[in-house]
């Protein structure tokens, strides 16, 4: 019986590690993405009128 819970919490723990490591991934990606949109906007600075 013990050994089923010790699988079942391997698992889980794998699961969480391999979310966390897929979390990390995305958020460097998205503010890497939001650093270069927002210094193309600030290179075209000039070329706006409003």
């Amino acid at each position: 019986m013990e050994e089923k819970v010790y699988k079942s919490m391997n698992g889980a723990g794998a699961l969480n590690i391999v979310l966390g490591v897929i979390g990390i991934v995305a958020g460097v990606a998205g503010g890497v993405l939001l650093i270069i949109s927002g210094a193309k906007l600030l290179a075209s600075k000039s070329k706006m009128i409003f």
